[in-house]
């Protein structure tokens, strides 16, 4: 293993940047030469791969997006795309490549990975919506901003006497939803996995009204209902003055936390470490605390499950 690559796929999380930076620092110290890959699976097939150097990832560990861009990619979705691609690396001499994305740049990965390149997977995701983790990178750094805003919505709902319905992401997983709901004190959470009838929300809210309490914050993940949904059906059947906040793009931008940081710098160099000993096909995470990796076939057999024990604790504080 002389050369390595490294590319983002997917959405973008803050701590991307850190996870490059990791592969990067690790495949030099371990004398490989290592290239980055820009613009995801699009760039590989175009040849977008730039030689990187200790300096090209100095200062990055901070900056949330991704430096080597992202983009989704129709034509690595075909047989053809994808020996396109490996034609592309094997052109480079590359004979390892890393990529940091979720579920569907994994599946990218697996495809490369049985045309005989050595691949590895980093999960970088702010859903959380990928099984054996302890967590992806990006989620933590999403939960708190989105925490942030939550926290100015309650100032503004309680000078008002308002309900507020925040709209979060997580199109299949309701993870930030439900770790937000609670850390932000929410009156109710809807997630995909534990679907409330609108009926039940406008309980509570009664519930609510008939001790006294004149502001409530409802936390929607995308996945669940929409957030102009919720809040239209409220303000028709209860008559109270409901406003809406999507919060959308803002929670996958900025700096990411301490957190994310850590778990990137220990995801990126554990793949390098992995790709050295010849394994492929593999996704690496944290699991119960320890490094892990598992195949791409146990990844997409599994099905992420959210923190029930979570979501039961923020019902009940809610009460």
């Amino acid at each position: 293993m002389r050369r390595i690559a490294v590319l983002t796929s997917g959405g973008d999380a803050p701590g991307m940047n850190a996870a490059i930076r990791a592969v990067v620092r690790t495949g030099i110290y371990s004398n490989m030469e290592v290239f980055g890959i820009q613009h995801g699976y699009t760039g590989l097939i175009r040849g977008d791969i730039v030689p990187m150097s200790l300096g090209s990832v100095a200062d990055i560990i901070q900056r949330g997006g991704t430096i080597l861009y992202t983009a989704r990619c129709e034509e690595f979705k075909t047989v053809e795309g994808q020996k396109k691609a490996c034609a592309m690396l094997q052109k480079h001499g590359i004979d390892g490549l890393v990529v940091i994305g979720g579920d569907g740049s994994f599946h990218g990965a697996q495809a490369l990975a049985n045309l005989g390149v050595a691949t590895i997977g980093v999960p970088g995701t702010i859903d959380n919506d990928l099984p054996f983790c302890d967590e992806t990178i990006g989620f933590d750094s999403a939960v708190n901003t989105a925490i942030e805003a939550i926290d100015k919505i309650r100032d503004t709902a309680t000078s008002h006497d308002r309900t507020y319905v925040v709209e979060v992401m997580g199109r299949s997983a309701g993870d930030i939803a439900t770790y937000v709901g609670l850390a932000g004190g929410a009156e109710t959470i809807l997630i995909p996995e534990r679907l409330q009838s609108l009926q039940e929300v406008i309980r509570k809210l009664n519930r609510g009204l008939a001790r006294g309490k004149k502001h409530s914050i409802i936390v929607v993940a995308e996945g669940a209902m929409h957030g102009a949904e919720v809040g239209e059906y409220l303000t028709k059947h209860t008559g109270l003055e409901v406003r809406v906040t999507v919060l959308g793009r803002i929670q996958r931008g900025g700096s990411p936390t301490a957190r994310d940081r850590i778990l990137a710098s220990q995801l990126g160099a554990y793949a390098v470490d992995l790709l050295k000993q010849g394994v492929s096909g593999k996704m690496v995470s944290t699991l119960q605390g320890k490094l892990h990796a598992v195949s791409f076939d146990d990844v997409f057999r599994e099905k992420h499950r959210v923190n029930t024990r979570l979501y039961e604790l923020a019902e009940t504080l809610a009460i």
